[in-house]
This record gives structure tokens, C-alpha cells and sequence, in this order.
């Protein structure tokens, strides 16, 4: 069988076996059933080298089931935090565990444990993307713009700090709900943000980050209590990006920025489905960033050209996203539309308001942004230095190449 299928199995069952796995055994074990389903697959590899099975999923599930008795010899010390599985209903309450809405049960109350406000939000998307997605600590280093070792840290750290606050493997219930919901869906939009616009060096579009996102994002969708206009919503806006993934870069690998952007190419499925996203997201006046967002990025979809862009009504939903949701990404956001409507003065107030610091790594898209002002207002030398400073500070190389052809274009 080949590697790259073995890879795709095990990054979409590893959370599913590990979130059931903990849903018998408890978080207190977290670690022992990571390195038990680690196990499994390892043996996967070795057992179908030559002969793979017809059914590769059904024979991970039956591994995993029989990995339920190993994990309890190991445990065997502990056996008044785990049931006895002797056999009888025992066995029967776990095979249920397996089905498929159970699992699906076990992936979400996985997902309010990872996003749990006792870890830091950097190690919530550590801890979701290892315990929910199944990425390694070197995918996750790499899409965290991370050291390893430091990955390695935060899952340890979160790890401890779970089973110190007997975090609980549950959805939780009345007024913690919507708190906790809240930290889940802020965890998946910055998983979906950092596939659409990577800080990695070598790719702009980490496709299987937004992937990842929209599934649990999805998942959501699923539970009577999860099922939100919020959620809704941020679902909702990662259809409306995901239908551009294709457009952003060229056969090259180089960027296509939105004015240059082959239309035709953006995936009208996925444009329906947010729309119909949509609908169920405002049933309430009670509006969320994620609203906001989602409804700049539809005004973008409608448009068939960029010409043709309403620029006005995208400035509406940009002043009411900065009303709910204030920050330097925001303002910046802001500043470029106000450039898009030639309203030059409000542009730069605002741009001279925001410090590039604190956009981190990506600071060059601010001194993007102000070279477009000085361009816009015929200061071709300062639109030339602005981008002088961006190339300092960008990482990517195709955004980096971006910048060059535009620094030469200016030159002549």
C-alpha cells in the first residue's frame, strides 16, 4: 500500500481512535492511548507492506478495539478508574463505542477538552491538531512556525494541566456552553487561517490545515447543542475562502492576488453550501465577527470582476467588524478598503494608528499596504521603500517573489 495512503488513514482515524480510546479509559491516560494508537498504525504499516487489507478502515477500528485490551493489562494497577472488561455488556457498551454517531460523540467532547480555557490558546490549537486532527508534533512545529521542542513542551504542559484540573471529557451543558463553544470556534478559525494564508516558508496554502478545520467545523453542525449561528457562521466563511484555495496561486506556485484571480475557477459548490450556511447563521441580531467576516468575503464572490467589487457595502461590514471585534489585523483590513473607496486621508490616519510590531509576523503586510497608499497617491519612491521594508520582514518565498515583481514593476 502506498505511504501516502497509509499517511491519509492514519491522519483521519487517529483522532477518531484516540477520542473514543479516552472516552473508556479517561484523560488521565491520554498519553498511554496516543502511544497505543501510535502503535497500531506502525503495525499497519508493516502488516500491509505486502498484502494491504480489502477493508483498511474496518481493520484499524478492529485494531483499535483490540488495542482496548492491551491498554487495560496495562493498566491493570488502576483498575478502579477503569470498567472490567471481562466480557458480557462490557463488551457490547464498547463496540457501541465504535459506531459511527458514537464516535463522532467522542471527536466532539475531544474537542471541547483540547479548547478548554484551563491551557493557553497556543496550546489549545497544539493540543486540538494532536489530539482531534492527528498531526504529528513536526507538522504542527512546521504550521505554528514553531521549534518542535516547543511543540513537544505545550502537549506535555497541557497534558499535566488536564489531568491537574480533572478537565472533563464532556460536552459541557448550560451557561459554561456558550464560553467554551466560543474558544472551540476561535481554535478552528485560526487552523483555517493559517491554511488559507501560511506563514510557512515555502507554501502560501496549507490545504489540509482548512480541510481539517471545515471537518470539525462541520462535526459542530452535527450536535443539537453546538449547532449555533456562530458556528454557523465561521462555517459559512471558511466555504467562502475554501471556494478561492485553487485561484490564490498559479500552475508556478506563484501568487495570484484577488484583482488577477481566474474567476471561473472558484468552486461554486462550496459557494452554495456557505450561502446556505448563511441563512441559518442570521435566525438571531445577534452577530459575531464570524457574520462579519463571512459577509465581506461573500461581497467578494458575488463580484464578477473585481471592478466590479461593491467596495461601499465590503466598508460597511469592515466598520461593523471593527466595532465587535477591534484589533490591528482589523484596522489593517480596514485601511486597505478605505483605499479600494480612494478615501486616501481616512486610509492613512488609520494606517499611521496601527504598529506594525505588533502584526508579528505579518508585519509586511502592513508596509504592504502603505506602499499601496503611496502608490495610490503618485509617491512611486515611497510605495518602492514601503516595500523595501516588507521584503525584510516576509517569510514566504511566493509572497516574497509577489513583492519583488512588484518593487521591478515600479522601477520601470
Amino acid at each position: 500500500m502506498e505511504p501516502q495512503l497509509i499517511d491519509h488513514l492514519f491522519r483521519h482515524h487517529y483522532g477518531r481512535m484516540v477520542s473514543v480510546l479516552t472516552r473508556i479509559f479517561g484523560l488521565a491516560h491520554l498519553e498511554t492511548i496516543e502511544d497505543a494508537v501510535q502503535d497500531t498504525f506502525l503495525k499497519a504499516t508493516v502488516s500491509w507492506k505486502n498484502k494491504p487489507p480489502e477493508n483498511p478502515q474496518a481493520w484499524l477500528t478492529a485494531a483499535a478495539k483490540n488495542r482496548v485490551l492491551d491498554i487495560f493489562r496495562k493498566l491493570k494497577a488502576d483498575r478502579k478508574r477503569v470498567p472490567d472488561l471481562g466480557g458480557g455488556m462490557e463488551v457490547i457498551a464498547i463496540n457501541e463505542l465504535f459506531l459511527d454517531n458514537e464516535i463522532q460523540d467522542s471527536q466532539l467532547r475531544m474537542i471541547f477538552a483540547a479548547c478548554h480555557p484551563v491551557l493557553a490558546p497556543r496550546e489549545r490549537i497544539a493540543f486540538a491538531l494532536r489530539t482531534v486532527s492527528g498531526f504529528s508534533n513536526k507538522e504542527i512545529a512546521s504550521a505554528l512556525l514553531t521549534k518542535e521542542d516547543t511543540i513537544r513542551k505545550r502537549l506535555n504542559r497541557a497534558r499535566k494541566l488536564i489531568q491537574e484540573k480533572d478537565v472533563r471529557f464532556s460536552i459541557p451543558m448550560g451557561a459554561e456552553l456558550p464560553e467554551r463553544l466560543e474558544s472551540v470556534l476561535e481554535v478552528l478559525y485560526l487552523i483555517f487561517n493559517e491554511g488559507f494564508h501560511s506563514n510557512q516558508s515555502e507554501l502560501l496554502v496549507r490545504e489540509e490545515l482548512c480541510g481539517e478545520a471545515m471537518r470539525l467545523g462541520q462535526m459542530l453542525l452535527t450536535h443539537s447543542l453546538t449547532r449555533t449561528p456562530n458556528a454557523y457562521a465561521l462555517f459559512s466563511l471558511m466555504c467562502f475562502h475554501a471556494a478561492r484555495l485553487k485561484s490564490k496561486t498559479n500552475a508556478d506556485g506563484e501568487i495570484v492576488d484577488l484583482r488577477h484571480q481566474d474567476r471561473s475557477m472558484w468552486h461554486f459548490p462550496l459557494i452554495r453550501m456557505g450561502h446556505d450556511t448563511m441563512e441559518k447563521a442570521v435566525e438571531t441580531e445577534d452577530y459575531s465577527r464570524y457574520h462579519f467576516e463571512a459577509a465581506i468575503a461573500a461581497e467578494h464572490l458575488k463580484a464578477r470582476s473585481f471592478e466590479a467589487t461593491r467596495w461601499e457595502k465590503i466598508l460597511m461590514w469592515c466598520e461593523r467588524l471593527n466595532h465587535v471585534a477591534p484589533g490591528v489585523i482589523t484596522s489593517l483590513q480596514l485601511a486597505v478598503v478605505l483605499l479600494q473607496c480612494e478615501r486616501w486621508e481616512e486610509a492613512l490616519e488609520l494606517l499611521e494608528s496601527i504598529d506594525p510590531k505588533a502584526l508579528e509576523q505579518r508585519s509586511y503586510l502592513y508596509f504592504g499596504s502603505l506602499a499601496e497608499y503611496h502608490l495610490k497617491t503618485g509617491n512611486s519612491t515611497l510605495a518602492i521603500d514601503c516595500l523595501d521594508e516588507a521584503l525584510e520582514t516576509v517569510q514566504n518565498e511566493a509572497e516574497k517573489r509577489y513583492l519583488l515583481q512588484k518593487k521591478k514593476t515600479l522601477q520601470g
